[in-house]
C-alpha cells in the first residue's frame, strides 16, 4: 500500500537473481579499465547514439559492455563488468525478445520494464535524462495465471476526476509490487505528475503534491461498509505502518466484491457506512494517512472486508480499459 517512490530513485541498485547471492559486490579492478570503447577503426561506422527505451533490445544482443559504459559511477562499484556478462548471458537463454512494458516518469529521468515473450523473465531500469543508468534489475516473474484472468463481475471506474498516472499496476512485481501479496495482488497506486514530478515547491511540505487534497469518487454503486476518517496526515518521510490503509473507505458491491480506497486526508471522508452510494459521488480527499510515502490514492478490489484477509481481484473496468505502470489515465469530468 504504500507508494515506495524511494525504492527506484537514481540511485545504485545491485543485479539480483536466486542463487547468486553475493554477486554484485565485487570491486572493480584498479588496473587499466576494460570498459573504455576501444577507438574506432579508419572508416568505421559511427556507433548509434543510445536510446534508453532499446536497452531491453541491446541486453538481449549481448551489447553487455555497451550497456555497463551507460552506468553512473556509483553503479559500477556495485557490479563488474564480468560480473554482468555472466549474469546476462545465463538470463537471456531462450528468450526471443524484450517487450517494453512500461516507462514511469522519476526524477530527472524514467524508470523502465521490459518483459519477455512469456512474461516469465524481466528487465528494470533507471535511466537519467543523459541516458545514464542508476540501476539495472533482471528478474525471474512468478505469475498467477488463474487469477490474472478472473475479472470482477462489477464494471468499475476510476475513482478520481481528470488526469492521473499510474505509479504502481499491471500483473508482475515489476510493474506493481503489491502483485506479490494476495491480498493486494491487483492493487493501484494512482498519483498526478506534471511534468516528472508529482509535487511542485517545497518537496517536504504535503500541499505541494498535485494529488493532495484531490477529490476521490465512487468506482461503482454500493453500500459502505467500513470507514476510518481520524488519522492525522503523515509528515513527507514518515509512515504509519500500523495502521496501513490510514483513512479508508470499503464499500460493498454486492456478489461478494468489496472495494477498497485508502490514505485520505484526515477529516474530509465524506460518506459513513451504511449510506448507499453512486457511482462518481464524493468520498473524500487524498492525503497522506497510513502506510504511505507521498499523497496518493490505492485502490483495489477484493472477495471480502477484511484488508489482510481477503483475496484481490483483478478490476474490470469500464470500456475494456487495463491500466498499468506508467498510463496516464482520465477520470470523469
Amino acid at each position: 500500500m504504500k507508494l515506495r517512490t524511494t525504492i527506484w530513485g537514481m540511485t545504485a541498485v545491485l543485479l539480483l537473481l536466486p542463487g547468486l547471492a553475493g554477486c554484485g559486490r565485487t570491486e572493480p579492478s584498479s588496473a587499466v579499465s576494460p570498459f573504455a570503447s576501444p577507438a574506432a577503426a579508419p572508416g568505421a561506422e559511427k556507433e548509434a547514439e543510445f536510446e534508453p527505451g532499446n536497452l531491453g533490445a541491446l541486453f538481449l544482443q549481448g551489447k553487455i559492455k555497451e550497456i555497463y559504459s551507460r552506468f553512473s559511477p556509483e553503479f559500477k562499484k556495485k557490479v563488474s563488468l564480468e560480473q554482468l556478462n555472466e549474469l546476462a548471458g545465463d538470463f537471456n537463454k531462450d528468450v526471443r525478445e524484450y517487450k517494453m512494458q512500461s516507462k514511469l516518469p522519476l526524477g530527472d529521468g524514467d524508470r523502465y520494464v521490459w518483459t519477455d515473450e512469456s512474461g516469465q523473465k524481466g528487465l528494470m531500469a533507471a535511466i537519467d535524462g543523459k541516458g545514464i543508468i542508476g540501476g539495472l534489475q533482471f528478474v525471474p516473474l512468478k505469475t498467477y495465471p488463474a487469477s490474472d484472468e478472473a475479472f470482477s463481475r462489477t464494471e468499475f471506474s476510476l475513482p478520481f476526476r481528470g488526469e492521473w498516472t499510474v505509479f504502481w499496476g499491471g500483473t508482475n512485481v515489476l510493474l506493481n509490487y503489491h502483485y506479490e501479496h494476495e491480498s493486494q495482488r491487483y492493487a493501484y497506486d494512482l498519483v498526478q505528475i506534471k511534468g516528472t514530478s508529482s509535487y511542485n515547491g517545497d518537496p517536504g511540505k504535503l500541499e505541494s503534491y498535485y494529488a493532495y487534497g484531490q477529490e476521490v469518487t465512487a468506482p461503482a454503486p454500493g453500500i459502505v461498509k467500513e470507514v476510518e476518517n481520524g488519522r492525522p496526515d503523515n509528515e513527507i518521510g514518515k509512515t504509519d505502518e500500523k495502521n496501513p490503509a490510514g483513512n479508508h473507505v470499503v464499500i460493498d458491491h454486492g456478489g461478494g466484491e468489496y472495494s477498497f480506497l485508502a490514505h485520505f486526508q484526515k477529516g474530509t471522508v465524506a460518506v459513513k457506512p451504511g449510506d448507499k452510494i453512486e457511482r462518481g459521488q464524493l468520498l473524500g480527499r487524498v492525503g497522506n494517512s497510513g502506510n504511505t510515502s507521498e499523497p496518493h490514492i490505492h485502490f483495489h478490489v477484493a472477495d471480502g472486508a477484511d484488508l489482510s484477509g481477503s483475496k484481490s481481484i483483478r478490476i474490470r473496468f469500464e470500456e475494456g480499459a487495463a491500466p498499468k505502470q506508467g498510463d496516464v489515465i482520465k477520470g470523469v469530468r
